[in-house]
């Protein structure tokens, strides 16, 4: 366990040597082992990660009493979990015929565009990837120091945007995403959009990406 933002840990579970096919984007079902309960995160790790070590990662994000999911008692280290899946159809394609990938993360949202985006400059898609990246505030971005790290080897175009409770120091963009931060990504009407995050996000964006050229059939949206 690893803490994210003051709201969520990155858990790594690890497989003990097990399998565990899956496609970037997609969805498993987590609950303490015996609990008859479950609840569906979004995959945070890239398949080839997975299949390099044995272990999935989750960003979970818990209550002021740590609990997690609906009533689960708080993550430990040592704890069994049982999985069930992957699940769902939001994924990064096979073999995409774009060459710049725009990713637009709300949130947590950017579990399952983290596991794209590692898939992508793991397996040498070619193209330029660009993630627009929103939160509340400048604490609440999630993966921050790798996402960096990316930047610094030109793997990835890095956009923030924080909503509230701003500093004199943050340097960064400032609001909800709007179609004057989602402009200077859109270079190409043949970019392929991902978007996830709140239910507003992932209601407003769509039409913006449209506005700017982006055809429906290139823009994905999150859906379990």
């Amino acid at each position: 366990m690893r803490r994210a933002t003051p709201s969520s840990c990155i858990v790594t579970l690890d497989l003990d040597g097990a399998t565990f096919p899956y496609r970037a984007g997609q969805v498993a079902s987590l609950s303490p082992e015996g609990d008859g309960d479950r609840v569906p995160y979004s995959i945070a790790s890239a398949p080839e990660e997975t299949a390099t070590d044995s272990t999935l990662q989750f960003l979970i994000k818990f209550d002021s009493s740590g609990k997690w999911g609906d009533h689960f008692e708080p993550l430990r280290r040592g704890l069994h979990v049982s999985v069930r899946g992957p699940s769902g159809s939001f994924v990064f394609p096979p073999a995409p015929t774009e060459r710049r990938f725009l990713f637009i993360a709300g949130g947590t949202g950017i579990a399952p565009l983290r596991s794209m985006i590692k898939h992508a400059v793991l397996t040498q898609r070619p193209g330029q990837i660009a993630l627009l990246y929103s939160a509340r505030t400048p604490h609440d971005f999630a993966y921050l120091p790798e996402l960096r790290r990316m930047v610094r080897r030109g793997e990835l175009q890095l956009t923030m945007t924080a909503t509230r409770e701003l500093s004199a120091r943050w340097r960064g963009a400032r609001g909800r995403i709007a179609a004057a931060q989602l402009a200077p990504l859109v270079e190409s009407p043949e970019t392929l959009c991902f978007v996830c995050g709140p239910a507003s996000m992932v209601s407003d964006v769509p039409p913006m990406l449209q506005e700017l050229g982006i055809d429906r059939e290139r823009i994905r949206l999150e859906d379990w």
